[in-house]
């Protein structure tokens, strides 16, 4: 029989680790540094600063789970969290979608039938939801939440994301560590973990490896820095045009 962390458990390990652990920016700015050298194309550079950060992300929540002795029990085929509101930048937006382009070709005819069957099937419930003014809502979570509209990129029939390894930070922080039946039984449990806060070091790096692009006078796909600056729904970014 699993022996969950209860809630009080949880927090008191996140106390710790606010005592414990402290984030090295310094391994978010080595990965954009050493694509700012390489001798690619602008975009090659883009691209793989963008999925570089991603996943030093997921590896410095691995690392803060070590430092206290916590295993997340989120498993393959629970996708409970895929139905909150994602938002992201409209860079963030552009570098998915030219990342999607990339996959070889059985893969990207895969997600662009999904995605066009996915927004004829919620076009218009999503029209309503992503009217929630989020900056402005303080309840638009629970409000997008309530609709069980899946993420655009969530495969209901395997309940696996058909982009996983570029899921922007909020997919990739949200973490359960008690029994798994908190996500199944509540909306938005309270036991559940966010580490979304190492959006800081992700987007200061992104951001700061697009400024020197800029100077260098090329930031190939990208509007720097307006994309950086207009945030929407993941959700319309993903909308077929």
């Amino acid at each position: 029989m699993n022996q969950y962390l209860t809630f009080d458990e949880i927090q008191n390990k996140c106390s710790l680790l606010s005592e414990r652990y402290e984030i090295d920016e310094e391994k978010f700015y080595q990965i954009v540094e050493k694509w700012a050298e390489r001798h690619v194309s602008i975009e090659e550079k883009i691209l793989n600063s963008f999925t570089e950060l991603l996943q030093m992300v997921s590896d410095e929540i691995n690392s803060m789970e070590q430092t206290v002795n916590m295993e997340a029990t989120c498993r393959l085929g629970c996708a409970f969290c895929c139905y909150f509101p994602i938002i992201i930048n409209e860079m963030e937006a552009k570098i998915m979608k030219k990342a999607m382009e990339k996959f070889p070709e059985q893969r990207k005819n895969k997600i662009k039938k999904h995605l066009a069957s996915y927004y004829e099937k919620y076009g218009e419930v999503l029209e309503q939801i992503t009217a929630v003014d989020f900056e402005e809502d303080g309840d638009f979570k629970h409000k997008y939440r309530k609709s069980l509209v899946p993420c655009p990129l969530l495969d209901t029939k395997t309940n696996q994301c058909m982009a996983y390894e570029i899921r922007p930070i909020p997919c990739r922080t949200y973490v359960n560590y008690t029994n798994p039946d908190v996500c199944e039984q509540n909306l938005m449990p309270k036991e559940t973990v966010s580490f979304e806060f190492l959006y800081e070091q992700y987007m200061g790096a992104l951001n700061e490896f697009m400024q020197f692009l800029y100077e260098e006078g090329d930031t190939a796909f990208v509007n720097y820095p307006d994309d950086v600056y207009t945030t929407d729904y993941l959700a319309n970014w993903l909308r077929p045009v």
